[in-house]
């Protein structure tokens, strides 16, 4: 598997000087996805969780609906410019046909929607609104959830480059931590790791270190998951997108101060 952590030298400055030192940083490595032999899309991530990753990004686009939908996901090993193995072609194979129309370009670390053409298209099949107020969930519960995010960010620890996203119980006990360089990958590996163990249950929390955007509103929805807290911003269109479906949605989640977007009814004051 290919590492998720590099070194590289760096001119560190600081007032007391200069020092040329080496610096760990977060890997970003393009992977492609490829079905019966034709390339399904690249996306750039850190690797690792890569079959969690593809389950749940074919899950969230509405591709797949259960994990037995994939029936094999191998990876085609190849050599970098060292001539050190490298794994960034993933070829699955669906168990019953499944017309999908190829998405032929990268998409980079920082957009999950990158070369979407049209809004129908970035608005792909949404379930139905979430009922509320299925799962409440208390002010304090909620206090701890960036911390406890905070804690499981091992590659953050080591490079603070990373975003990541978790799954939580209402009572706060988190269930899988993810890391990635894009947050929809995060949130993609930690949706493909409940799917794949059966845990993705319309009870749990999803929390990511990042701010709260339309694309992982979107994730969340066709996840049925009801709620997405964020320890930064939501753009406009993600709460849009959080009220419609029934969402609730939480903003600038930091200690004991926070901002509910949509559905505050599931907040327990």
């Amino acid at each position: 598997m290919s590492r998720v952590t590099a070194r590289r030298p760096t001119l560190r400055i600081s007032p007391t000087g200069t020092v040329t030192r080496p610096d760990t940083l977060a890997v970003e490595e393009p992977l492609e996805i490829r079905t019966g032999g034709e390339s399904l899309t690249v996306t750039m991530r850190t690797p690792g969780a890569d079959i969690d990753l593809i389950h749940g990004f074919l899950y969230t686009e509405g591709i797949i609906t259960a994990a037995e939908d994939i029936r094999t996901a191998r990876y085609c090993a190849g050599t970098d410019e060292n001539g050190q193995n490298t794994y960034n072609l993933l070829d699955i194979q669906f168990r019953t046909p499944i017309t999908v129309r190829p998405r032929n370009f990268l998409t980079n670390s920082a957009c999950g929607l990158c070369g979407k053409t049209a809004l129908d298209e970035v608005r792909t099949r949404l379930p139905n609104p979430i009922p509320a107020p299925t799962p409440l969930v208390d002010v304090p519960t909620l206090a701890k959830l960036p911390d406890q995010l905070r804690s499981l960010q091992q590659v953050f620890a080591a490079t603070g480059g990373l975003h990541a996203a978790g799954l939580f119980t209402p009572d706060g006990t988190p269930l899988v931590v993810r890391e990635d360089v894009g947050r929809h990958n995060a949130v993609d590996k930690v949706i493909g790791w409940a799917l794949r163990e059966s845990r993705l249950t319309p009870d749990l929390l999803l929390m990511v270190s990042s701010r709260a955007s339309f694309e992982l509103v979107q994730k969340a929805a066709m996840a049925g998951l009801p709620f997405l807290g964020a320890v930064s911003a939501p753009s406009s269109l993600a709460v849009d997108l959080a009220t419609e479906t029934g969402i609730t949605l939480v903003g600038f989640l930091r200690g004991d101060s926070m901002n509910v977007y949509s559905a505050p009814e599931r907040v327990i004051l």
